[in-house]
């Protein structure tokens, strides 16, 4: 072997050798932790643990930023835009990537812009009649929309989150007429809801809706999740009421900004599996009703594809856009 072949293998195989030490040094400066809505609700709950537990097992600070609006677009993009290095990722539901898109237009593209990191948790989503909703049960307020089109008003988080696409499903499955009142986060619809602002709104469970559950001030009407929750056995779920397309649950997870590299990508996912594992997390998670969803990396990915494209077709189903 001549000199200068030498030297272009001796280079090549310098370079293959230089990215598991990149890989091995990440962390060595601060992770900024996007959550996608403003504080108060589910995901801001379960971030400010999940950041204390990753600061430690990581050793750098990770700090929570809440960047809410927008459905969660607004937070979703910011995180886009940062640099692939795995020093900015997002807290969020998954429907700023598999459900926003189909119905209005996004400054980012969520299929290239944004890296399935980890799975979070699932959550139930609570249907609940506020002092202003004058019924007894779901079944009542089916009955009021269908007497009075457009007299009740049902609010949630924000544009094409779970909570709207229950309600168009619902919507199109009992041919009745409830009008939506979209916010830009789960913080102000609670507080407006305690006001009795509107008579229905759906939520995660977070502290702020179960202490006004606990105060009698919100009613849980019905439930989308797999089964009848623990916590209110008697209340039933979507699908039991008939309504099995809007028995939907909220996954959240964890994204980082497109071409961040899988070696950074791979220790965020291990990291993330094992602070979702810890006792803390999982006995705060089951004060609020949601179950931890560790997956792999390629686990997660494929379910934001599958959602993905399922929602697609629920979306040009019922015909939902808002631009």
């Amino acid at each position: 072997m001549n000199r200068r072949a030498f030297a272009l293998l001796f280079a090549a195989f310098t370079a293959c050798c230089a990215l598991p030490a990149a890989a091995q040094v990440y962390p060595s400066r601060v992770i900024r932790l996007i959550v996608v809505y403003p504080p108060g609700g589910t995901s801001d709950a379960v971030a400010r643990p999940l950041a204390d537990k990753l600061s430690a097992q990581l050793g750098q600070q990770v700090i929570v930023e809440n960047k809410g609006g927008a459905g969660g677009a607004i937070g979703m993009d910011a995180m886009a835009k940062s640099p692939a290095d795995g020093y900015t990722l997002a807290v969020s539901a998954i429907s700023p990537v598999t459900l926003l898109p189909h119905v209005g237009k996004v400054p980012y593209d969520p299929l290239k812009d944004v890296t399935p990191v980890a799975s979070v948790m699932y959550a139930p989503v609570y249907v609940l009649g506020t002092s202003a909703f004058s019924g007894k049960d779901f079944n009542d307020a089916i009955a009021q929309a269908r007497a009075r089109p457009g007299a009740l008003r049902l609010a949630t988080s924000g544009i094409a989150t779970v909570g709207h696409l229950m309600l168009e499903q619902l919507k199109l499955a009992a041919g009745i007429d409830i009008v939506h009142i979209p916010y830009k986060g789960g913080g102000q619809v609670i507080t407006d809801a305690a006001g009795g602002q509107f008579e229905l709104f759906t939520a995660n469970p977070s502290p702020g809706v179960n202490a006004l559950i606990t105060q009698g001030r919100l009613r849980v009407l019905a439930v989308g999740a797999p089964q009848r929750l623990a916590a209110f056995p008697s209340v039933p779920t979507m699908a039991e009421l008939g309504y099995p397309d809007s028995n939907l649950t909220s996954q959240f997870g964890v994204f980082a900004p497109g071409r961040t590299p899988a070696a950074v990508i791979g220790r965020l996912n291990a990291e993330i599996n094992k602070a979702l594992a810890a006792p803390d997390i999982t006995e705060r998670m089951a004060k609020l009703d949601s179950v931890p969803l560790p997956a792999s990396v390629e686990q997660f990915a494929k379910a934001v594809r599958s959602e993905y494209d399922a929602n697609a077709r629920i979306v040009a189903r019922a015909h939902i856009r808002v631009d």
